[in-house]
Formats: C-alpha cells, structure tokens, sequence
C-alpha cells in the first residue's frame, strides 16, 4: 500500500498525490458541469475515490465519509444525467420548483443540525472543532450534488452558500490553498450558474410546456 504515502515534499509538507489530484479533479468536475458534460461524473467518482483514499491515509474518518457520499451521488449522478439525455439535444436542464426548492433548503437545514450532533457526539470522527460549519459544508454539498443530478440550475446556487462557509472556515483553520481552491470554485459557480441559467431560460422560450424541461 506505498502508494497511499506517494507524494513530495512542499515548504516542508508531505503533499500526497492523492489528495493533489482528487482536488483538481473536484476544480475539473466544475468546468464539466458547466459543459454539461456526462463526463462529469465519472471525473467526479474518480476524484472522490482519490480523496478517500488521502482520507484514510491521513486517519481522517469524517472527510472519508463525505467522499463515501460523493461516490453514491456521483454514481447516481451518472445514471440520472445518462437517462435524462435525449437525442441530438444534450442535457435538458430546468429551475427547480417551488416544492423543490422547499424540499432542497429543508434538508439543508434539517440535515445540517443532524450531522453537527454526530459530529459532536461521534468522537471517532474527530470533527470537535466547528462541527456546525462542518456539517453545513457537509449537507450543502451533498444537497447540491443530488440538485446537480437532476439538472437543476438551483443547484449552482447551493454552492455557493457552501463557498460563503467554506471560504471563511479554511481561512480561520490555516488553510489557505483549500480557501483558494473553494475561492476559484466560487467564480466558477457563478459562472456556470450564469450559463447555465440562459440555457434554462432559452428551453422554455422556445417551448413553454413543463414537460418539454423535465429530466
């Protein structure tokens, strides 16, 4: 298992290869997303996979269980996005509903006061400090990544309130290239929101009826 360890040295820091490259394949699966690519999702499995690999390495049981996570809704993902194709057009993405977007801040709010009790009360998963932060990062992104799977534009929404906590919490914890990384996912987001709003609003210009936007 050597290459769980494989990586070099940085200002003194063991940098592992697969943390470095799970990371660029999460800035990777931004950039597909706003391509609405199928490629996005296994770029993103794999990147997952990566990451839980540095997790386990570093002893780092929460951040394992969020790429265990991501695995499920990244296969989910794949599956959805390929079903939901059609011929010759691409991804029909679509505004979520009210009830959806009633169901997708519910979860939101209910799932982050969920996981912050289990982030303070499991010890094994060795999230003591800001565990509420944590948790919200944790269930916004998850619920993004479920929003992402339907082809929702809302979903680009819902990172960026994940960025908004993110950023901050990196900087207060000394990391630095995280808040970077999550600063460059932010202009990403917006972007691919922007886009991905205009293909939204062009779809039902052209056809009005709300099945001719499902998934």
């Amino acid at each position: 298992m050597d290459w769980l360890d494989a990586g070099f040295e940085l200002f003194g820091e063991h940098i592992l290869w697969t943390d470095l490259t799970g990371n660029v394949l999460s800035l990777a699966v931004v950039w597909l997303a706003m391509r609405k690519t199928i490629w996005t999702w296994p770029v993103q499995l794999t990147g997952a996979l990566l990451l839980l690999a540095a997790s386990l390495h570093a002893a780092a049981p929460g951040n394992a269980l969020k790429q265990v996570l991501f695995i499920g809704l990244a296969g989910f993902g794949w599956w959805s996005w390929t079903r939901g194709r059609r011929s010759g057009e691409g991804l029909v993405v679509r505004q979520a509903t009210a009830r959806e977007r009633l169901v997708l801040l519910a979860v939101l709010a209910g799932g982050t006061a969920l996981v912050a009790q289990l982030f303070v009360h499991l010890d094994w998963l060795k999230i003591a400090w800001s565990p509420w932060a944590n948790a919200y990062i944790f269930v916004g992104s998850a619920v993004a990544t479920f929003a992402q799977s339907r082809a929702l534009v809302d979903f680009w929404i819902v990172w960026v309130l994940v960025d908004l906590v993110g950023v901050p919490l990196a900087l207060k914890s000394g990391l630095y290239v995280s808040a970077a990384v999550y600063g460059v996912f932010f202009v990403m987001v917006m972007i691919g929101f922007r886009d991905w709003h205009r293909d939204s609003r062009a779809r039902i210009a052209r056809d009005p009826r709300p099945e001719a936007v499902s998934v």
